[in-house]
């Protein structure tokens, strides 16, 4: 079984940055793709970005190109999403997820490995 620990949220004033991390563990971890995922409540879950074992990427929200980056670092079974020049509108709870299929499908299928989440919230 693989676990996946997200770490880094918090409230931040807007224009402000955060970094969160998700460690994974468990004997099972293979060259997963990681990524992360966020909702608000009241909203659907948005696919934010992923990083596949290689280091290929792909973002799933135009608002948030050039503002987050994700980074990984497979030593650690570890994945970053550095966020910067927050918005109010990027308040939500942050999932990271594992999965070893590739970037494509990410948006669309039901990942198998899921963090519990972390709050970032942005004041205005």
């Amino acid at each position: 079984q693989v676990q996946l620990v997200e770490s880094g949220g918090g409230v931040v004033q807007a224009g402000g940055s955060l970094r969160l991390s998700c460690a994974a563990s468990g004997r099972t971890f293979g060259p997963y793709t990681m990524g992360w995922f966020r909702q608000d409540p009241g909203k659907d879950r948005e696919f934010v970005t992923a990083m596949t074992w290689s280091g290929s990427s792909t973002y799933g929200i135009d608002s948030v190109k050039g503002r987050f980056t994700i980074s990984r670092d497979n030593a650690k079974n570890t994945v970053y999403l550095q966020m910067n020049s927050l918005k109010p509108e990027d308040t939500a709870v942050y999932y990271c997820a594992a999965d070893p299929r590739g970037l494509g499908s990410w948006p669309f299928v039901e990942l198998n490995y899921w963090g519990k989440g972390t709050l970032v919230t942005v004041s205005s």
